[in-house]
């Protein structure tokens, strides 16, 4: 069974409704087959990467970079990685106060660098998350856990 691995960083109440959001649209009773694992960033590491088939990641937006837990994450788990990794599909979401430039640049930067696959646009936004983004939210995770079931 293919394993969808979630690893998200979500300190607020208003980072965990995005990520619940996610794992309602990736644990959609209509994708069958996919088992849905999630982890902290601060917990996951390099034997879950490894034993996924793709990836949802989540973070805010911090001071213009994408937060300190994914970022280490991504120095625990990168160069252990991203020869195997490479290809299989992933997407993330980024929420900011005010600015997620850097953010974005950083995560493009990083998965284009493990040769990661990008299958659906990247849910990124600030500001208050609204109803709308909820439901992109839920479609992020059902479409990116819908590649690892076909």
């Amino acid at each position: 069974m293919p394993t969808l691995l979630v690893v998200h960083h979500t300190p607020t109440e208003t980072l965990t409704s995005l990520a619940d959001a996610t794992l309602a649209g990736a644990r959609h009773p209509e994708i069958e087959g996919v088992e849905v694992v999630v982890k902290p960033a601060l917990e996951a590491g390099i034997d879950d990467v490894l034993s996924a088939d793709g990836y949802l990641l989540g973070t805010p937006a911090n001071f213009g970079y994408i937060s300190g837990a994914l970022k280490h994450f991504f120095d625990t788990v990168y160069d252990h990685v991203r020869e195997e990794t490479a290809k299989r599909p992933f997407s993330y979401w980024i929420h900011g106060g005010y600015d997620t430039t850097g953010a974005e640049r950083a995560m493009e930067a990083i998965t284009t660098g493990l040769g990661w696959r990008l299958v659906a646009d990247p849910l990124v936004f600030t500001g208050d998350v609204t109803e709308e983004h909820l439901e992109a939210a839920t479609e992020l995770g059902g479409t990116v856990a819908a590649t690892l079931s076909a």
